[in-house]
């Protein structure tokens, strides 16, 4: 589907959560085919600890919304076999973090089944998965590990920062024929026990629309510095970018959407208008997504790039300390201070 042709979210008429967003669009692959299942620990009863699953179980039943036993290993495994036989699953592990345990599943099975058959056998699956800090829950269920599957080639990696963007790039996820991984911010998802900050609930159509993978959306145009970020930091960047306006700074926000494939062009036109380039990231600063757009933006626009500078997590484990996690995660203040001392 070209761009052009998504629906306009402004002229829906209503408004949702991520988290709606999401079931929304399951819902309706799920009524359009009974190849699309979902199966994940707590993804029946209880909805999704995060609501990613919410409804479902009431309309579908438990033969196509299953709840797993706890063994990522067996369930991705699961998923993979039925993705091969011609299903289309969605899989949820509950947090990115856990990818260790089905690691083998996930890199050496999922991402390469294509590749490794010549193409006689795809694995049409989405890994659904939570991602990010903010809510103080230590080390082992905060990352966001963006740039680690970004990495391992064989999958579309995609990470939403809106509820507009969650349906239509859930509805492109169920519908590819290559595996797709998933990744929500919990802080976005709409919870009222994790209150998301303004911006993430937005107009949803009703129907059916994909947003196209590979497109980054600029979420605020700008002349005077490109910011780059995704996820819970789009919304950082905007507020950000908000504070530095009431300076007469003009800065412009790219929200890439999706990771794998990554939308280098747009960042480059933006870097040759803008001449700087500020890179947000909730995922540790080294060996990331940080390092790869810096990298692309100075192979694909070094005479037009006059500084750069990123905003990261440090290389360190998240902390469980409220203050310690606050101080660890990059906040606006800190992209401000980033965008201002490019244009020193």
């Amino acid at each position: 589907m070209a761009q052009a042709d998504v629906p306009d979210p402004d002229a829906a008429g209503r408004e949702l959560t991520m988290s709606r967003a999401m079931v929304e669009a399951i819902a309706h692959e799920m009524n359009e085919s009974r190849d699309v299942f979902v199966m994940g620990e707590d993804v029946a009863d209880y909805g999704g600890i995060f609501d990613s699953t919410q409804g479902l179980l009431e309309e579908f039943g438990h033969d196509r919304v299953m709840d797993v036993p706890i063994s990522e290993t067996g369930f991705i495994g699961a998923g993979l076999g039925a993705a091969m036989q011609g299903m289309r699953p969605i899989v949820e592990l509950m947090f990115a973090d856990f990818f260790g345990v089905a690691m083998d599943q996930i890199y050496n099975n999922m991402a390469k089944t294509a590749y490794m058959s010549g193409g006689s056998v795809s694995a049409p699956m989405v890994l659904m998965t939570a991602v990010g800090g903010t809510y103080n829950d230590a080390a082992q269920h905060s990352q966001t590990l963006y740039g680690t599957f970004a990495h391992l080639p064989g999958m579309k990696v995609v990470v939403p920062s809106t509820a507009y963007d969650a349906k239509g790039l859930m509805h492109a996820a169920i519908r590819d024929d290559d595996p797709v991984v998933y990744m929500f911010h919990k802080r976005l998802m709409g919870l009222a026990w994790m209150p998301a900050p303004e911006g993430p609930k937005t107009g949803v159509p009703e129907e059916p629309y994909e947003i196209p993978f590979g497109e980054a959306d600029v979420k605020r145009e700008g002349d005077d510095t490109t910011i780059v970020t995704l996820g819970l930091h789009v919304h950082r960047a905007l507020e950000a970018a908000a504070d530095l306006a009431d300076d007469g700074i003009d800065a412009e926000v790219i929200d890439l959407r999706t990771l794998v494939p990554l939308d280098t062009e747009t960042v480059l036109e933006s870097v040759q208008k803008t001449g700087r380039l500020v890179v947000v990231d909730e995922d540790y600063r080294s060996y990331g997504v940080s390092g790869e757009l810096i990298a692309r933006a100075t192979e694909g626009a070094l005479e037009d790039l006059e500084a750069v500078e990123r905003v990261t997590a440090p290389d360190t484990p998240v902390p469980y300390a409220r203050p310690l996690e606050e101080e660890f995660q990059p906040s606006a203040a800190d992209i401000v201070a980033a965008v201002e001392s490019v244009r020193e």
